[in-house]
C-alpha cells in the first residue's frame, strides 16, 4: 500500500483518476488502446464466433461478421475501425480473392469459358438494369441510380471458405461463378470509374485511350509474366520453404498494387495473381497448405470481423427513409443475383443445389461496395440515407450468403477427373528412399502427392550399408535427422507418415526388403540421368530394385523443382497402350497432371507397316477427358520424343513392351538415357511393373 501512495500523490490524491489509467478502466470507458488486449479479444472472437455458430448450424462466417459488430464501435465499442484493423482487414480481403484465384484452375475456366462469360455477363446486365430502375423510382439522379446499381452488380467470395471445406471447389458452377466474377466486379468497377469521371465532367477520350489498353496490357502480363517469374524463382531456391512463402506474398501484394495503379480495384489482381500463379503450386504441396492455413485461420477472419465493424444496426431507424431504400436495395440486389444464377443453371442445365450455389455465393456484398459507395459519398454524388441502405445490404447479404452457400452445398458433386480404385490402392503407402534433403525434395514432394490423393501413407526411408564397415555414430545422427526433415515435411503438407530407418547388407536388398516388410505399394527411387561403365557392367541400385521388387517402382529424374512442370508428356509405342501397364502409368500420369495442375498430353509412336487412325484411341477407357490432345508419329522412338520435349515438361514412359529389357545388366536406362542427354533440364518419369503372377 506504501508503494501506491506516491502514484497516488501524482494524481492529486485522487484514486478514482489513478484508476482510469489502468487496462481494465480502458476497457470500461472506450475503444482499447493496448496492442495485447487487442489482438486478445480478435483472436478470442476469431476461435469462439465460429464455434458458436457452427454448434448453432449456421456458418461460422456469419459468427465472425456479428462478432464484428459486437466489438465494433457500434456494438460494445471494444474496438475502434483504426488503421491497424483496415490494414489487415485489407490482407485478409486480398487473401480471400487471392486463394479464390488459386483454386481456380485455368485449365478449367477455358473448359468453362462459355460458362462464366454468360453468368458473369447476366449477374452484371440484370442487377445494373433491374437496380437502376428501382433507384430512379427512388427519385434518384441517373447518375446516382446507375452508380448505386453497379453496387449490386459486383459482389464478394465470402462463402469461398464454406466451399473449401465442402471440397466442391472445382464444380463446373463454382468455377463458372469464380470467371464470372472477375468479369462482372471489372465491369462494375469500370462503371464506377466513368461515373466518377461523368460526374465531375472528365468523361474524356484521354481517359478511354488510357484505361482500356492498360487493364488488357496489366491483364496479359500478369497471367504471362507471374508464371514466367514464378517457374525461374523456384527453380532457383526452390529448397528454401520460406523464401517461397515470401515470394507468393510479395507477388500478391506487387500485383494488387499494380492494378490500383491503372485504376482498377486491388481485389481484381489479387484474384489474377492467385490465377496465374496456382500452375506452380501443387494443390496437396506443403506451400499450398501453408497458404490455405495462415489466410483461412488468420487474414480472412480479420477481413470479416473488419466487414463486421462497419454495420451500425441502430442507423436503420434512426431515419425513417433509410428503411424504405435498404428494404428496396435488398430487394433488388437479391432478385437481381437470384434470376442471373437461375438464368445460367437453366441455360447450361445446372441441378438446382449448383444454382443455389451460385446464388448463394454471388449475392455476398462487402468490398468492393463499400469502395464504390465511399468514392460516391466523398464526391456527394450519393447521401448519408442511401450509405445506410447499402451498409443495410451488406449486413443481411454477408449473413445470406454463407447460410444458402451451406445449405445447398451438401448436394452439389464436385466434378473432377477419375482416379480409379486400382490407382488409389497403388498409392496407398508409397515408400520413398532418402539419402540428401536438398535433393530429396521433389521425390518426397511426388510421393507425397500421390499419397494425400488416396489419403495414403509416405514411408519415407533410409538404408545403411553395414557391409564390410562397421556403422558409425554420426552416420546415425545423420539417418535420423534425414528421416525428421522427411517427417517434417510430410506433417506440413497434413499427410500420415511412417519413417524407417533400417541398417543391411546392401541398399537395393534393405528397400526392398522394407517394402516387403512393411506392405509398402508403390516405392519411388531417384535416378541421376545415367549409367557408369561400372554400372552397366555389374548393375546399379535401381537395376536390382527394378528386379526385386514385389510392387511397382517409379523411376524419376527432377533436375528441376516439380512444382515447374507445365506438362505431363506419356510417350508410348502403339504397341504399349494395349497393355495394363500401360494403362496403370496413364492413371499415375493422369492423377500427378491433376495435383500439379499440368497439362497431360500422349505421343504414340508408330512402328512397322501397320496404319492407324485416331479414333481407335479411346480416352474414356484410361479415365481421360475428351480434350486431351493424342499425337501419332511414325518413327525411331527416342528422336521423335526427344524432339517433341520442352524445358519444363515431365516425361512418363512406361517400362514395357519394347524398353524392359532397357532394364538389365548389359544396357541400363537405355532409351530414358540416350532422350536425357539430349534434354538434360526435362524431368523423367520410367514405370515399371512388376510380373502378374
Amino acid at each position: 500500500m506504501a508503494n501506491l501512495w506516491p502514484l497516488i500523490e501524482t494524481h492529486g490524491g485522487d484514486i478514482t483518476q489513478l484508476l482510469m489509467g489502468t487496462p481494465l478502466a480502458q476497457v470500461l470507458s472506450g475503444p482499447i488502446k493496448d496492442p495485447v488486449a487487442i489482438f486478445l479479444i480478435i483472436m478470442a472472437m476469431m476461435l469462439i464466433a465460429p464455434l458458436v455458430f457452427e454448434r448453432l448450424k449456421l456458418p461460422g462466417i456469419v459468427g465472425l461478421i456479428l462478432a464484428g459488430v459486437v466489438i465494433g464501435p457500434y456494438g460494445l465499442g471494444l474496438l475502434a475501425r483504426d488503421e491497424t484493423i483496415v490494414l489487415l482487414g485489407t490482407v485478409g480481403l486480398l487473401f480471400l480473392m487471392f486463394m479464390a484465384g488459386l483454386e481456380t484452375s485455368l485449365d478449367d475456366l477455358k473448359l468453362n469459358a462459355d460458362k462464366a462469360i454468360v453468368f458473369g455477363l447476366l449477374t452484371f446486365a440484370i442487377p445494373m438494369g433491374l437496380g437502376t430502375v428501382a433507384m430512379l423510382l427512388l427519385g434518384y439522379s441517373w447518375l446516382g441510380a446507375i452508380l448505386v446499381a453497379s453496387c449490386f452488380a459486383s459482389h464478394t467470395l465470402l462463402a469461398l471458405p464454406v466451399l473449401t471445406r465442402l471440397g466442391i471447389m472445382r464444380a463446373q458452377a463454382v468455377t463458372a461463378t469464380l470467371g464470372g466474377t472477375l468479369i462482372t466486379n471489372v465491369l462494375a468497377l469500370l462503371v464506377l470509374a466513368v461515373v466518377v469521371k461523368a460526374y465531375g465532367g472528365e468523361l474524356t477520350l484521354q481517359f478511354w485511350l488510357f484505361l482500356i489498353p492498360a487493364l488488357v496490357i496489366y491483364t496479359v502480363a500478369t497471367l504471362w509474366g507471374v508464371p514466367k517469374i514464378g517457374r525461374w524463382f523456384f527453380r532457383k531456391f526452390g529448397h528454401d520453404e520460406g523464401a517461397e512463402f515470401t515470394f507468393v506474398v510479395a507477388t500478391l501484394l506487387v500485383v494488387s498494387y499494380v492494378a490500383q495503379l491503372i485504376e482498377i480495384e486491388a481485389i481484381i489482381g489479387a484474384f489474377l495473381a492467385g490465377v496465374a500463379i496456382t500452375q506452380l503450386i501443387p494443390a496437396l504441396s506443403p506451400l499450398m497448405n501453408r497458404i490455405q492455413f495462415i489466410g483461412n485461420t488468420l487474414f480472412v477472419p480479420f477481413f470479416l470481423l473488419s466487414v463486421g465493424m462497419l454495420i451500425d444496426p441502430k442507423i436503420l431507424i434512426s431515419e425513417p427513409r433509410s428503411l424504405v431504400v435498404a428494404a428496396v436495395m435488398i430487394g433488388a440486389e437479391f432478385l437481381s443475383k437470384y434470376l442471373a444464377a437461375w438464368g445460367s443453371g437453366k441455360i447450361f442445365g445446372w441441378p438446382f443445389p449448383s444454382t443455389m450455389v451460385t446464388f448463394g455465393l454471388s449475392v455476398a456484398q462487402a468490398a468492393s461496395t463499400l469502395a464504390a459507395i465511399t468514392v460516391a459519398y466523398e464526391i456527394e454524388l450519393v447521401d448519408e440515407v442511401t450509405v445506410n441502405g447499402i451498409i443495410a445490404m451488406i449486413l443481411v447479404s454477408c449473413i445470406a450468403s454463407p447460410w444458402i452457400t451451406a445449405k445447398w452445398g451438401k448436394g452439389v458433386k464436385p466434378e473432377e477427373k477419375i482416379t480409379t480404385s486400382e490407382t488409389i490402392g497403388l498409392t496407398a503407402r508409397v515408400l520413398v528412399p532418402v539419402a540428401n534433403p536438398s535433393t530429396e525434395d521433389n521425390l518426397l514432394n511426388l510421393a507425397i502427392l500421390l499419397a494425400k490423393k488416396s489419403k495414403g501413407t509416405l514411408l519415407p526411408l533410409h538404408v545403411l550399408s553395414d557391409k564390410n564397415v562397421k556403422i558409425s555414430s554420426d552416420q546415425k545422427i545423420q539417418q535420423n535427422q534425414l528421416l525428421a526433415t522427411a517427417e517434417t515435411i510430410a506433417h506440413a503438407a497434413t499427410v500420415a507418415v511412417e519413417p524407417i530407418g533400417r541398417i543391411d547388407a546392401e541398399i537395393a536388398g534393405g528397400i526392398v526388403r522394407s517394402a516387403a516388410e512393411r506392405n509398402a505399394t508403390l516405392i519411388i527411387c531417384g535416378w541421376k540421368g545415367f549409367s557408369s561403365y561400372r554400372e552397366n557392367f555389374f548393375g546399379n541400385v535401381i537395376d536390382r530394385i527394378v528386379r526385386q521388387s514385389p510392387v511397382p517402382v517409379l523411376i524419376t529424374r527432377f533436375p528441376q523443382p516439380i512444382e515447374n512442370t507445365a506438362r505431363i508428356f506419356v510417350a508410348a509405342t502403339e504397341e504399349e497402350t494395349t497393355s495394363w501397364e500401360f494403362k496403370q502409368t496413364l492413371e499415375i500420369a493422369n492423377t500427378i497432371a491433376t495435383e500439379l495442375k499440368a497439362n497431360l498430353q500422349l505421343l504414340l509412336i508408330v512402328t512397322g507397316g501397320s496404319k492407324s487412325k485416331e479414333s481407335e484411341f479411346d480416352l474414356s477407357a484410361f479415365g481421360l477427358i475428351e480434350t486431351t490432345p493424342v499425337q501419332r508419329l511414325r518413327g525411331n522412338f527416342v528422336k521423335k520424343v526427344s524432339r517433341m520435349l520442352q524445358t519444363d515438361d515431365l516425361l512418363v514412359l512406361t517400362s514395357g513392351s519394347h524398353q524392359y529389357q532397357a532394364f538389365g545388366l548389359s544396357g541400363g536406362l537405355v532409351e530414358p538415357e540416350a532422350i536425357v542427354r539430349a534434354h538434360p533440364d526435362a524431368a523423367t518419369i520410367v514405370a515399371h511393373f512388376p510380373p502378374q503372377s
